[in-house]
């Protein structure tokens, strides 16, 4: 009995657009990211200068978050950072760069005008 000697491939493709930098909102940096903060503040100098702000922050496994200079017109760096800790960090490792979504919708309640 002769066995089947065909070469075979199985390939499973998939492709979608991406645009840069691969990100819009917030990227947050390990320490131990391959690319680390000096290569991406390079990075986005030469992709996308002054559109993204660096905020080092004091974490045992995050070196730096880079935060899309538009969020920071409607929200303090402060409490995205303080959201970023509670909800963000505790799911990150020390290598990893970690891409967020961060859609900031501003609501008003009631806006009374004397004419």
């Amino acid at each position: 009995m002769e066995q089947d000697t065909t070469l075979r491939y199985r390939i499973k493709l998939g492709f979608e657009e991406i645009k840069f930098p691969p990100f819009e909102d917030i990227l947050v940096i390990g320490k131990k990211s391959p690319q680390g903060k000096i290569g991406m503040s390079k990075l986005f100098d030469i992709l996308v200068p002054n559109e993204f702000a660096t905020i080092e922050v004091e974490d045992p496994n995050i070196e730096a978050v880079y935060i899309n200079r538009n969020i920071l017109k409607k929200i303090e760096a402060e409490k995205v950072i303080e959201i970023l800790k509670d909800k963000v960090f505790p799911y990150i490792s020390p290598s990893e760069i970690l891409r967020v979504e961060f859609k900031l919708k501003i609501d008003y309640e009631i806006i009374d005008l004397e004419i």
